[in-house]
């Protein structure tokens, strides 16, 4: 479980600290403001709307739902949401809230204005859900009391907060839950230019010293997602202060990245197995799911959801009916000699 989920027993200050946390990670790397935040134009002038819209009425802001997949700055943003009203932030997730009464417990601390952000919404029972929808809708929360024949039904009022969802498989969520978000956004994938501008503003912060070039050959290889960009930009740090000065160009981030197996494309060491058991193995397919990630020694799970959509997205790996096959470019990239037919 993410440190930062929200205990139903926290106290008020154990909240507080648990937000801060999340917001102060490494340094300080998340943004607190739109202004600070890079990419995603078309949401941030979608939100600086609604929050400035929100201000000047004195009100809550409407309920929000933010989807892609992990890495982009949901939790970011849900953070920005509340610093930039001016109220406080509380967190938790979907897995958390096991009971209704768990989720009874949090919306009964909440004060006026405040930010409720649920990660993996998705994954909330459906007895939570139930209670979500008059908080959400009327700021109302029904309550049973005792049980069998002599249990009654109590309606308290809630102060009118802001729900901020975050959900990496937005199919799974119900229709009735979704469409009590006033806004329902996904976020892409950042282009190289956004994800160079924060791997320079991270470099900043952690007091690293890079250049533009060595940024750049960083930030083309975080497969479009800022989490992993900080990560890989650590890495590199740590590989520039004992091998390279402390300095990071292009040769020594090129250098750091291939230490640490991450190559041009941004494939780790598992995705280079995924291709090289397809193509060396199974002739380049197809092949079952099941038999190439036996092939790979991992999960089914974490094949599908977890490294088969970034090299479907890089067109190296096709699904079809008949199972996952190799493109000509995934023979390419290992040097490979593909069949006649694949051209």
């Amino acid at each position: 479980m993410r440190d930062e989920l929200l205990r139903p027993d926290a106290t008020d200050d154990d909240e507080i600290a648990d937000a801060v946390d999340v917001l102060s990670e490494e340094g300080g790397l998340r943004p607190r403001t739109l202004a600070d935040f890079v990419g995603q134009a078309e949401l941030k002038e979608h939100l600086s709307i609604i929050l400035e819209a929100a201000r000047r009425r004195g009100q809550a802001v409407d309920h929000l739902l933010f989807a892609g997949p992990p890495g982009l700055g949901k939790t970011t943003l849900a953070g920005i949401v509340a610093n930039e009203v001016g109220v406080a932030l509380h967190i938790t997730s979907g897995p958390a809230l096991e009971r209704a009464g768990d989720l009874a417990a949090i919306l009964t601390r909440l004060e006026e204005g405040d930010v409720l952000f649920i990660d993996e919404i998705h994954r909330l029972s459906r007895a939570v859900e139930e209670v979500l929808y008059p908080a959400m809708e009327d700021f109302e929360l029904d309550i049973v009391l005792g049980k069998g024949p002599a249990a009654r039904s109590i309606r308290l009022d809630l102060p009118r907060f802001t729900l901020v969802g975050a959900t990496t498989r937005t199919g799974l969520i119900t229709g009735p839950l979704r469409d009590r978000f006033g806004l329902v956004a996904r976020l892409d994938y950042y282009e190289p230019r956004d994800l160079e501008a924060i791997v320079v503003r991270a470099a900043g912060i952690l007091g690293v010293d890079v250049d533009p070039a060595g940024a750049g050959e960083i930030a083309r290889r975080a497969r479009g997602t800022p989490r992993i960009a900080n990560r890989l930009l650590r890495r590199v740090r740590d590989f520039a202060e004992v091998r390279a000065g402390g300095h990071i160009d292009a040769r020594t981030a090129h250098d750091g990245l291939a230490l640490f197996g991450v190559d041009g494309l941004g494939l780790d060491k598992v995705d280079r197995a995924i291709l090289s058991a397809l193509c060396e193995r199974f002739g380049g397919g197809p092949v079952g799911l099941s038999t190439l990630a036996i092939g790979v020694g991992e999960p089914t799970e974490t094949v599908e959801d977890v490294y088969e959509p970034f090299l479907i997205q890089q067109g190296l790996l096709l699904r079809t009916p008949r199972g996952r096959v190799a493109t000509p470019a995934a023979w390419r990239h290992l040097g490979l000699a593909a069949p006649n037919a694949l051209f």
